[in-house]
This record gives structure tokens, sequence and C-alpha cells, in this order.
């Protein structure tokens, strides 16, 4: 029997840690912004989204079920979207809005990889039918953001937000992700996923394009570092410490902003 034993570089749990520390600090200057938290703490925050992106593509590359993968990020984007909003209700805070779902974004990244998928499979095969279904799946969630604005502009939709609220719950339109237009870089690193360098060069040229609108999501560039020390492995296991760490954290932050704000 042999044994692996550890490469030098950093695993796939390596990567999640160091995105959950950075999130976290992230978070801490979202919910105490009342409190005059400092801008530079937001900074953390920007290579987050790309590196959950990278580990998304490693996850969904390697998984032995992608539905059940697709599945359980499905679930997680519909009850995070109720979560924040009861969360909300309840605590009646206005000095701070959740709009956190990362799940939404991952949703729609694997539903675009599983598109991709498809598509190939139906070019490899002559298979007419896999490659339109492919290619509009891959199209869904971005016509799906046309419903957006009509939305938005309904009368009946706007006053209900229940109504509102369960479509977006339900409905993964790409405008209403947390990165919006960003989690397209999903699918191209899925496309190049067998290439680290163009990955790092794709990452490095949308961060480029921040820069130029003058967002600090331009150092999203720095998730390069960590991209390009993966070794390729595992490491620990944490299925779903993620699941439930994401709406556990910013739950007690939110509530810690409230009652501090309160008293």
């Amino acid at each position: 029997m042999t044994i692996d034993t550890p490469r030098k570089g950093l695993s796939t749990f390596d990567l999640k840690m160091i995105g959950i520390i950075l999130m976290f600090i992230d978070h801490i200057h979202q919910m105490f912004v009342p409190f005059g938290a400092p801008d530079w703490l937001d900074w953390f925050g920007r290579p987050v989204a790309t590196l959950f992106f990278f580990v998304s593509v490693v996850g969904f590359s390697h998984t032995h079920s992608k539905k059940k993968y697709m599945s359980r990020l499905y679930i997680s984007m519909v009850l995070m979207t109720f979560f924040t909003f009861i969360l909300e209700k309840l605590i009646g805070y206005d000095q701070v809005v959740l709009m956190n779902n990362i799940f939404r974004d991952l949703f729609i990244g694997t539903l675009m990889m599983f598109a991709i998928d498809l598509f190939v499979d139906g070019k490899h095969t002559s298979n007419l039918k896999k490659i339109l279904a492919g290619i509009g799946l891959f199209l869904l969630p971005i016509l799906l953001s046309l419903l957006v604005p009509l939305l938005m502009s309904s009368p009946m939709i706007v006053e209900n937000r229940l109504a509102f609220l369960a479509i977006s719950a339900l409905v993964p339109m790409l405008l209403l992700a947390e990165n919006n237009v960003m989690v397209l870089l999903i699918p191209l690193l899925y496309l190049a996923r067998n290439n680290r360098r163009i990955q790092c060069l794709m990452i490095a040229l949308v961060a480029a394009v921040y820069f130029f609108l003058g967002s600090t999501q331009w150092m999203m560039v720095f998730a390069i570092v960590p991209i390009l020390l993966y070794n390729g492995q595992k490491g620990k296991g944490m299925k779903y410490f993620f699941y439930i760490f994401y709406p556990a954290h910013i739950a007690i932050l939110y509530l810690l902003s409230a009652f501090l704000f309160a008293h």
C-alpha cells in the first residue's frame, strides 16, 4: 500500500482557508462601516472571489458527481437568499445591507462549466441536441438577467418584496450575482484548467480592466500568488465546513454590529 506524501506548495484546503480568512476580514469591514471601519480592510477581500472561483473549478473538475455538486450549491444559494432576508427583517438594522451570497456566483459558474462539458461531449459524439443544450445552458444565466429590469419596473413585483425575493432566490440570474459579470471568469478558468499560466494570465487581464476602471477589485491579481503555489493536492477534507461557516460568520458579525449600534 502506498501513502501519498504531501507535496510542497498549497493544497485545495490551504487555498480555501486563505480565502476564508481574507473573506472574514473583508466582512468585518462590511459589518462595521457604521463604526468607521477603515476602507483598507476591504482590500483583503478583493482576491477572495477569484480564489473561490479557482477552487470551484478544481472541485468541479474532480468531483465524483457534478450534478450533486451543483445541487448543493443551488440549495445553498436559495437558502442563503432567504436566510439574509429573514435576518434583516428580524433585526431591522438598516445601517448594513446584506447582499452576501457567494453560492449564487459559484452555482452560476458550475452551471456554465456543466454547459461546456455538454457542448464538448456533443461535439465529440456529433450530437446536435447536446451541442444546442450546452449553448442554451451556458447562456441561460445571462438571458435570465434580462428579467431584472423587467422585475424592477413591475409595480406588482416592486410592491411585493416576497415575490421578488422568491424569484431572485430560485432563478440564477447573472446580474444578481454578488460579483456580477466577473463570474464569467469561472468558465474561462475551466477552459484553461490544464494550463495554470493561462489561468493566471486571464486573472491578470480581468484585474487590469478593473484597474483602468478605477476599482479596487484590481487587487484580485494577488490571488495569482497562492494559485501559482497550488500543488494539485486536496489536503484536509472540509466538504461541508464552508457551507456552514459562510452563513454563520455573516450572521454573527451582523448581529454583533447591530447589538453594538443599538447600545
